[in-house]
């Protein structure tokens, strides 16, 4: 990624344009960071990071340039744009105005044209952007510009590093040996009872789940260089964003703030070139349907191009009727999906917990690249529900293990990890090519927490792993 850093005066007092009155406090330096995160023949991507270098926290930020003639901007996301020829001004929006000391967020937007900005000012206070222009050719291979528009919810305010994003090869050529596992892998299908990569070759993807993004105590998932040092020192393929739906803070009470977590891990996957699991983490979906067909359909419409995106309906649903509630749900969503993402994986939640897998197998969700999920905690669960998994298989559907545990069914809250049983998950797996993300990654004392207090957001974790963590990254690697 190239990266111009600019560093100005920032007076935090009075009213800026598109925000609210601004807490008073003293001036001090704000550094912004413009990095062009994609490109191509035509135009590129953009972004700028905005950090309050100040020791009190601001309310409020304004950002203003200008673009070269014969370069402009087409769309933006995370901050009011306004727009007078050639000059852009991109002021806060409600959910990132406020920044503590320290603190980061983030703007984008897409470019037509190879111009960079110029004249930068952060709150009227300017500095000159010198150096840092975008590849006058893109790399090989190249990625089309997005067709659909970008992200309109926040990231985390914790900047990305600096790592350059990772381009996807089309599925024209052999695979690599080498590059990230988008570039080995490309777009995913399912194949019979199994998954396959472009070239029809058999694919196990391993990885890990967030815990439910309403409740994690630090955003781990959401932070880009976590995810990259994950796939680096643990092999990680794939990672899912639990994305809560009915308790208090979660999708249902707060969808900006959700979707933003959902959005920025997406986002980050893309760039780190692994897959992504985006998980509507319910139990009882089935009486928030309508929603659930408008995040899955308006997600799909701009991140179903990409060959990173996996899709997970239903989390666990409970002992509910397969034919008569769960699969007809099902079929709402995928419909949604499919009318503007007609290939990416889709995993399908089956009942008791996503333990039924056999009462899915006797009437199918109708269509392509359909999945279903099983879930297990090897305390609980042992060869009895292998052979249900075993039945499913016999009966032709895929499994796709998004959610497991080497403790009890409560994730561990009594610290037991029992990992003989989970070996013979792992080796069953395995024999049978089923994809899997182990729970979960975030700090706390129960068995399936990953990490031990004291984990730095950002990775690096070899002396902070916790619970069956150890045992989780050595069957990934």
């Amino acid at each position: 990624m190239r990266t111009l850093r600019l560093v100005t005066s920032l007076a935090v007092a009075g009213l800026l344009a598109g925000a609210v009155a601004m807490i008073a406090t003293p001036a001090s330096a704000a550094t912004v960071v413009f990095s062009v995160t994609n490109s191509w023949g035509s135009g590129y991507q953009g972004q700028v990071t905005v950090t309050n270098d100040t020791s009190a926290p601001i309310s409020s930020w304004r950002v203003e340039f200008d673009l070269p003639a014969g370069t402009s901007i087409s769309q933006s996301w995370n901050a009011q744009q306004v727009t007078s020829g050639n000059h852009y001004t991109f002021s806060n929006v409600s959910w990132n105005g406020t920044l503590g000391a320290g603190a980061s967020t983030s703007f984008g937007f897409l470019v037509n044209g190879s111009g960079t900005p110029v004249n930068c000012t952060v709150n009227g206070n300017g500095v000159s952007c010198t150096g840092g222009t975008p590849p006058t050719t893109p790399p090989p291979p190249t990625t089309a510009p997005p067709t659909t528009p970008p992200p309109t919810t926040p990231p985390p305010t914790t900047p990305p590093p600096t790592t350059p994003p990772p381009t996807t090869p089309p599925p024209t050529t052999p695979p690599p040996t080498t590059g990230t596992p988008v570039q080995r892998y490309g777009q995913l299908r399912v194949c019979g009872t199994t998954m396959c990569d472009k070239n029809g070759a058999r694919v196990q993807l391993r990885g890990v789940s967030s815990m439910w993004l309403n409740w994690e105590t630090a955003p781990y998932a959401e932070n880009l260089s976590a995810l990259t040092w994950m796939r680096d020192n643990w092999n990680l393929q794939v990672i899912r964003a639990a994305m809560g739906v009915e308790p208090a803070g979660a999708y249902l009470s707060d969808p900006g703030r959700a979707r933003a977590q959902v959005e920025t891990i997406i986002n980050n996957a893309v760039t780190a070139g692994v897959y992504v699991i985006v998980d509507w983490h319910a139990h009882e979906a089935q009486n928030n349907q309508s929603q659930a067909v408008a995040f899955f359909g308006d997600l799909a419409r701009r991140y179903g191009h990409l060959p990173n995106v996996i899709w997970e309906t239903w989390n666990e649903p409970l002992q509910l009727s397969w034919t008569g509630v769960i699969k007809p749900y099902h079929q709402a969503v995928v419909s949604a999906i499919r009318a503007a993402d007609p290939d990416n994986i889709v995993v399908l939640g089956t009942p008791t917990w996503s333990q039924d897998v056999d009462a899915a197998a006797a009437s199918p969700v109708s269509g392509t690249n359909l999945m279903y999920t099983l879930h297990f905690y090897s305390c609980t669960h042992g060869g009895s529900l292998r052979a249900k998994g075993d039945a499913a298989i016999r009966a032709g559907l895929a499994l796709f293990v998004t959610e497991w545990g080497a403790s009890n069914a409560d994730g561990g809250l009594d610290g037991r990890a029992c990992l003989p049983e989970a070996q013979s998950w792992i080796d069953w797996m395995k024999a049978n090519g089923i994809s899997w993300t182990a729970w979960k990654l975030d700090v706390g004392t129960d068995t399936t927490n990953l990490l031990s207090p004291g984990a730095p957001v950002t990775g690096g974790w070899n002396n902070y792993l916790h619970g069956h963590a150890p045992f989780v990254v050595a069957n990934m690697r």
